[in-house]
């Protein structure tokens, strides 16, 4: 199964404005991510103590057998490799996933090999990059992590199984959005509804 999840404001934006090397969400952006940072399930992987356990954590504990994700969510950079100043991108020596992760990028390079995460730049296209994800991880689920552009093209190619969404009580009033015009029209099933204070979750199944 092929499985989308992201946060995102009321207002629709997974990113605050200006977002930097710096500040990679932007401005208010973290806000959109409390719900998780608070959570044990999230923490442990992250190399942290301690946290919360609530009935949203086992929408972090989903185990992913293979992850995709875009060039800017691997090291927020572009343009060459040699130009990256986080080239061995920010998810430090001993990344979360514990699991092959599957960069899009239009710059080749070879895997980087870290403690328990291998990270592969596909040049192809987003398409490739499910389909290499898809045979690593068998009869595993694939977690397409963001960010909302390779979430975009998924939806649009019609890559998705799932897709959860996770609105924080949060108006960012610009940014990156979510969704953008393009995507083919779909009625999507909700299938689960998780509610915290700090976020509504709710997974949508999409048709064929």
């Amino acid at each position: 199964m092929i499985v989308a999840q992201i946060s995102v404001s009321v207002d629709g934006y997974v990113a605050g404005p200006s977002p930097s090397l710096e500040d990679p969400l932007g401005a208010g952006g973290e806000q959109l991510h409390e719900w998780a940072f608070r959570l044990e399930a999230w923490r442990r992987p992250h190399g942290l103590e301690g946290g919360e356990v609530d009935i949203d954590s086992p929408l972090v504990d989903e185990a992913s057998a293979a992850v995709v994700m875009g060039r800017r969510m691997f090291s927020g950079g572009e343009g060459p490799w040699s130009d990256d100043p986080n080239g061995r991108g920010w998810w430090g020596d001993e990344p979360p996933f514990h699991a092959p992760v599957f960069v899009v990028t239009h710059h080749p390079r070879e895997p980087l090999e870290l403690t328990g995460t291998t990270f592969h730049f596909v040049t192809d296209g987003v398409e490739a990059a499910v389909a290499r994800a898809r045979d690593a991880a068998g009869a595993g689920n694939v977690s397409v992590a963001g960010g909302a552009a390779v979430v975009q093209q998924c939806l649009a190619a019609g890559l998705l199984d799932e897709l959860m969404v996770h609105t924080a009580p949060v108006v960012l009033g610009g940014g990156t959005r979510l969704f953008e015009d393009g995507l083919r029209p779909a009625r999507l099933e909700v299938v689960e509804v998780v509610a915290v204070p700090l976020a509504t979750h709710v997974r949508y199944r999409i048709p064929i």
